[in-house]
């Protein structure tokens, strides 16, 4: 078809988002490079490389990426790339070495991305005036890296902007998830609970602050849950924390509508605030004891008063603080995406708050959970259903114009307002018809 500026403008309403915007194979490809390329995206945590020679491959708008461990100080990011024939050079997903060496023809580096061994000696090379020490024969570093508080983002371009000044006020959420450690630091631990849909990756972020669909689309799963606590534990008494962690889904509207939900400059958002559905789970005094040592009453009251539902912070990575569960987008088609779902240890803190949240992330997060499944099947129906002939347009009107300013300098609305997704398309439509790329 061939989009420019002006074409793709037009897809954005005040309202609603033509379809293609999900659809179509050549948008996927524009926003790959025009909203992932230019966007700080999320990489991982610092935790993941914890000592010198320690490296973790991901990738980075579908392009290869190599996170290493310098020093105690210097963490690096390079494209996962040879610069001899161009192989990836690492293709397990993390682990530890003295040098990194690609298996094709054994050219190695050391943790500075410096290339230390060229097969056959630099001599082979002397003809074009390089050797092993000559730049080119480097590994590639990924031209922006910005660590904020232990979480490391990346972006494709070498004009991003300051990354707490994008980050905005998703950072206090960052800030919020890592003061809950009483000595004020997050580790990943385990594995990755890694699933694909079979759908555009912005239907998951939409999702996330969609606080409308919870008590329809998880009826089958968190009422169920709901009721049966009720009847074995009617007194409210020693409730297992599983029944906590799924009942809160099938709440009903004025709870979500309560919640709220709250808009930013480059389409980040949070719901909740005040309260959310973590916001009953029972007290674990030995924690509580710990924060107090750590912080003292007021800092403490302080902490645990923040009770955000979802963070999304756009386009590529969403926070849960008070269960201290992350999730990670890797778009791979217009119709695929990978969810990756992390769960952090609060370093310091008792087993049993870690033990928590593996259980909501087993629950919730996984694949073969009672409510991720849920969300899964509504994607799919989604994205199919915007295959069939019955129009052109997506709706998003719903309490338009309703919304009102915050004092994070954003915007606030119901729970059950479309506002989030309007800010979102607003950033996307900023990043998609700029001249650079830049919003």
């Amino acid at each position: 078809m061939g989009y420019n500026s002006e074409k793709i403008a037009a897809m954005i309403r005040d309202d609603g988002v033509h379809k293609a915007v999900y659809t179509d194979p050549e948008i996927f490809d524009l926003e790959m490079e025009k909203v992932w390329g230019r966007a700080w995206i999320f990489v991982a945590h610092e935790s993941q490389v914890p000592e010198a020679g320690s490296f973790y491959s991901t990738t980075l708008a579908r392009q290869p990426v190599l996170l290493v461990r310098e020093d105690e100080e210097t963490i690096n990011l390079f494209f996962n790339r040879c610069a001899h024939k161009g192989a990836k050079v690492i293709e397990q997903e993390s682990g530890k070495s003295k040098v990194l060496r690609c298996g094709y023809h054994g050219w190695s580096y050391d943790m500075s991305g410096r290339c230390r061994h060229v097969t056959g000696g630099d001599e082979a090379y002397r003809a074009i005036g390089v050797d092993k020490s000559s730049a080119c024969m480097s590994l590639t570093k990924v031209p922006s890296v910005a660590n904020y508080r232990g979480f490391i983002f990346a972006s494709l371009s070498p004009d991003a902007p300051d990354i707490k000044t994008w980050l905005g006020a998703t950072a206090t959420s960052i800030d919020n998830m890592v003061d809950r450690s009483p000595v004020g630091r997050l580790e990943v631990t385990g594995g990755t609970l890694r699933y694909s849909h079979d759908s555009n990756w912005k239907f998951f972020v939409e999702n996330l602050n969609d606080m409308m669909h919870a008590m329809i689309a998880h009826q089958s799963s968190a009422q169920t849950a709901r009721v049966m606590g009720k009847q074995l534990f009617p007194d409210d008494k020693n409730v297992p924390s599983e029944i906590q962690i799924l009942s809160p889904f099938a709440e009903n509207t004025d709870f979500f509508e309560e919640m709220g939900v709250h808009a930013f400059e480059n389409g980040h958002s949070y719901s909740g605030g005040k309260t959310s559905i973590h916001a009953g789970y029972s007290g674990i005094p030995e924690y509580e004891e710990s924060m107090l040592n750590a912080y003292g009453k007021e800092k403490v009251e302080e902490i645990f008063s923040l009770n955000r539902h979802n963070t999304v912070v756009y386009p590529s990575f969403t926070l849960k603080g008070a269960i201290q569960t992350i999730r990670v987008v890797k778009p791979i088609s217009v119709d695929q995406t990978v969810i990756e779902s992390w769960t952090l240890r609060l370093v310091g803190a008792p087993d049993e708050m870690l033990q928590r949240s593996i259980l909501y992330c087993n629950l919730i997060n996984s694949s073969g959970n009672l409510v991720g499944p849920d969300d899964h099947e509504a994607y799919h129906r989604l994205q199919h259903g915007l295959g069939s002939d019955a129009g052109d347009w997506v709706s998003m009107g719903r309490h338009i114009g309703a919304e009102e300013p915050n004092e994070e300098g954003g915007l606030s609305a119901t729970g059950s307002s479309d506002m989030v997704f309007r800010s979102q398309f607003k950033a996307w439509k900023a990043y998609m018809t700029a001249a650079n790329g830049a919003a």
